[in-house]
């Protein structure tokens, strides 16, 4: 199976003004994604801790909904590393549901 990439964004400065503009822009785009058959990256831009629990919620339960297709996030700049987290998922087919955060400090947050 295929894996779509969901480049999510621009990332608005407060967590709840962000949470509602990816319901308004871009869960229609992932569903319409979904639709295709493929399995689904969501590539978000790095931000603070408060951002990543309406993240995970969103990931968490699109995998659910699209079960048996997978949905995952990345939290990351656009770099290699961002990029190779992504297509290392696309060949992990027992990873579902998950947000993983990218940002090169091993650990420590942007």
């Amino acid at each position: 199976m295929a894996q779509a990439v969901l480049v999510a964004g621009p990332l608005a400065a407060a967590p709840l003004d962000a949470a509602a503009a990816f319901h308004a822009a871009d869960l229609p785009r992932a569903r319409a994604l979904l639709e295709q058959g493929d399995d689904l990256a969501i590539h978000f831009p790095l931000a603070d801790h408060p951002y990543r629990a309406w993240r995970l919620a969103i990931v968490q339960e699109l995998a659910r909904e699209a079960a048996p297709r997978r949905v995952n996030g990345v939290e990351g700049h656009d770099d290699p590393a961002t990029a190779a987290t992504i297509a290392w998922l696309a060949d992990a087919p027992a990873i579902t549901g998950q947000l993983f955060a990218v940002d090169g400090n091993s650990g420590s947050r942007a």
